[in-house]
């Protein structure tokens, strides 16, 4: 059955971040995820998540300045000593939260003619996070984003993003597969769960077109959750949407989607 994360990025976002574990809990979930919480200590996300018993299931590795339009810098060559400093934040907030998955974003290249140099980087810079996260017992994430959202980014296909972790070829690296930037890309979302399942690490969902809530769109959720299950997917099933009023007004998908299940 599908065990579904909050993702603290994009739900419960009526209060602050540091009562929104609260929230989530009180809303039946058992596990949360988040982006970047990095301006937060993390000994106080870890006493939300005690206080509350909660699983941390994802955070980001930071993404360099993300208000100046940056969407991470594994890729972007000259910047790898900033990268390297970066993750082994990540790995230290991973390590406080018990959080046993980090997903590292790689960039925007505006250069077509620079998009070789800058995936070399990313799987230079792949390897060395992998070896130093496997040391701590943690699984390093890529995903193909969907150029709508996200113009520029280095890949947005799924087996772009297989062929990078083919390539860096580390035991502890796995694709983060979210449903939403599948669909606005290529679609086939069941054959593409059959063939990659065993290197999908964490799998996220939203509604398509509009990203809201995942009964809204033309994604069949309620058929594709059974699928995932007949498929044996075991981890979690993160929600990142944006809600279309409240976020506990739109949970009532769960019901409507996994009926006479746990939500959670």
């Amino acid at each position: 059955m599908p065990r579904f994360s909050a993702n603290l990025s994009w739900l419960f976002t009526e209060v602050p971040f540091l009562e929104r574990f609260g929230e989530a809990a009180r809303a039946g979930f058992r596990a949360v995820e988040f982006a970047f919480a990095y301006d937060t200590p993390a000994s106080a996300i870890a006493e939300r998540l005690a206080e509350h018993r909660l699983q941390c299931v994802l955070i980001n590795a930071p993404p360099g300045d993300y208000a100046a339009g940056e969407r991470g810098i594994a890729a972007l060559p000259g910047r790898e000593e900033d990268f390297a400093a970066s993750f082994a934040t990540a790995l230290r907030y991973a390590s406080a939260l018990r959080c046993p998955r980090i997903h590292v974003m790689a960039g925007l290249v505006p250069d077509d003619e620079r998009r070789s140099e800058a995936k070399a980087t990313f799987i230079s810079n792949l390897r060395d996070a992998c070896e130093k996260a496997h040391a701590q017992g943690v699984t390093v994430l890529i995903e193909a984003l969907n150029p709508r959202d996200v113009p520029k980014y280095l890949f947005s296909t799924v087996s772009e993003a297989h062929a990078i972790r083919e390539a860096v070829g580390a035991p502890n690296i796995k694709a983060q597969m979210d449903l939403y930037h599948t669909q606005v890309v290529e679609g086939d979302l069941a054959t593409k769960l059959e063939r990659w399942l065993p290197h999908i690490g964490h799998i996220q969902i939203a509604g398509t077109p509009g990203r809201r809530e995942p009964d809204v769109g033309e994604i069949n959720y309620a058929w594709l959750l059974r699928r995932v299950d007949e498929l044996g997917y075991d981890g979690w099933v993160g929600c990142e949407y944006r809600p279309l009023t409240t976020t506990v007004a739109g949970l009532e998908w769960r019901k409507r989607l996994v009926p006479l299940r746990p939500i959670a």
